[in-house]
């Protein structure tokens, strides 16, 4: 029997934390993408296009990442596309960020006085300069907390990618303690390395958000 010492077990769950920190990366920076799309398509003037972002973002609010996992991974499959488990994981990833992105930047966006809107217009501006010019740098200041805050739930996100295959961290903890058979080490370890991607993000955004708040007043 193989023995593995505390080296050997941390070792390989950090070589796994790579993944966990690529998807994740990849995760909020295409979800962010998408989610300004949705974004502008939510506080169009047209219906149409407010509908459309509204029942994507209930539809991937409303249903659990773990379902949305499977069909991404499992659905394709019906229709005899191979999907790598690794894209399945980032493209489920990405529409779930999306959703939650685009719902809490339109609460920012919202947040910006009703003033600004009308004072762009009468200056000539059009939809897309307003948000460009004047409403999207105020509402910026507004959203940097929650989106760094929301980036920690996708950290853990990534965990439940595990179910379709993907070695990322939580994958990796349950291979090295099959081989082991050490639980509370190993998983003592995993729970550590997922405090410390964690935690950084969490206390930024807190001490983001208390700037910006102190800012905000001052001004």
């Amino acid at each position: 029997m193989i023995e593995f010492t505390l080296w050997d077990i941390l070792r390989n769950l950090l070589l796994a934390t790579r993944w966990t920190v690529l998807l994740s990366l990849v995760s909020f920076i295409g979800g962010g993408a998408v989610g300004l799309g949705l974004l502008f398509l939510r506080i169009s003037k047209r219906k149409a296009f407010r509908a459309l972002a509204k029942y994507y973002i209930e539809l991937f609010q409303g249903t659990p990442l773990l379902m949305q996992l499977f069909i991404a991974f499992f659905g394709l499959g019906l229709f005899g596309i191979d999907v790598p488990a690794w894209l399945a994981a980032g493209l489920a990833l990405t529409l779930w960020s999306a959703a939650f992105l685009a719902e809490i930047w339109r609460g920012c966006v919202e947040a910006v006085a009703r003033g600004q809107w009308e004072a762009s217009a009468s200056l000539g501006m059009g939809r897309l300069q307003q948000m460009r010019y004047v409403i999207l740098p105020q509402a910026l200041r507004v959203a940097i907390p929650p989106t760094v805050g929301f980036s920690v739930q996708i950290v853990k996100g990534t965990a439940l990618t595990s179910i379709i295959g993907f070695v990322e961290l939580s994958k990796a903890g349950t291979v090295v303690t099959n081989a082991t058979f050490q639980p509370f080490t190993v998983y003592g370890l995993v729970a550590l390395i997922y405090f410390a991607l964690c935690w950084p993000l969490s206390k930024s955004s807190q001490i983001l958000e208390r700037k910006l708040n102190v800012a905000h007043r001052n001004h």
